[in-house]
């Protein structure tokens, strides 16, 4: 619907098939052009200027960023991009997942403890990943996202983490292992202080608030990872009193 041309490419079931499209119109009935024993798709399509009337310029670093957003939300995938223009290409493949994701954003920082925290679960169909690092710096950087979507302005996902970890923690430091001089119960943002955290949750009906679909509005999610996250983080800070 974007494109002023676009075809469609499928190889499936032994045979190539072909359909093309202009402005969201078929142009070209459902075709068999030949066989293969391979399976894939490619989409050729070049964007309507009447549309994205500003530039229909791509630009590689937006797709190089996204592509590599990908590879860590979904662990084991490999990425190939190639710029035919420049010659420019590059290769994403992440194995730790979205450990891997909290490990790059935190590269140039001092970590607090080595590892990145990760707690994964699945409830109601809904699938939790959550990876976790605090840095001796000060502020949040939280990215969180629902079905590979980046959601920036958070949602319901976010809050059920956020209200999880002060949960944790302070559930923690009241805990009778710890000296009852040091005791404090800490608020929200005492407990997000220099942290990075990667949260990406799978739901099988999303419904996302605003014009710009960058929050998440499930109610029933902010319990569900609150619950995976509180089962998890309480067991990992039970077993690794060093971190």
């Amino acid at each position: 619907a974007l494109s002023t041309e676009a075809t469609a490419e499928i190889r499936r079931n032994g045979k190539i098939y072909r359909q093309s499209y202009e402005c969201g119109a078929i142009t070209e009935e459902l075709q068999i052009i030949g066989d293969s024993e391979k399976t894939g798709t490619k989409i050729t399509f070049k964007a309507d200027p009447e549309i994205f009337t500003e530039t229909t310029t791509y630009n590689y670093d937006i797709v190089k960023n996204r592509l590599r957003e990908l590879s860590f939300l979904n662990k084991g995938l490999r990425i190939y991009l190639k710029d035919e223009r420049s010659g420019e290409e590059d290769k994403f493949h992440a194995e730790g997942g979205i450990i891997s994701y909290v490990e790059y954003l935190n590269r140039k920082r001092t970590p607090v403890f080595p590892e990145p925290i990760f707690i994964s679960g699945e409830k109601d169909d809904v699938e939790v990943e959550i990876s976790l690092q605090h840095f001796d710096g000060y502020s949040e950087r939280l990215f969180s996202f629902v079905n590979n979507i980046n959601t920036r302005e958070g949602g319901s996902h976010v809050a059920g983490f956020r209200s999880s970890l002060t949960k944790c923690i302070n559930k923690y430091a009241n805990d009778d292992m710890i000296p009852k001089n040091m005791r404090e119960k800490m608020g929200g943002d005492d407990v997000r202080e220099g942290l990075t955290c990667v949260i990406s949750v799978r739901v099988p009906n999303p419904q996302f608030e605003g014009q710009t679909k960058t929050k998440l509005g499930n109610s029933e999610v902010k319990s569900i990872v609150e619950s995976v996250c509180t089962e998890k983080l309480t067991l990992f800070l039970e077993q690794n009193p060093g971190v």
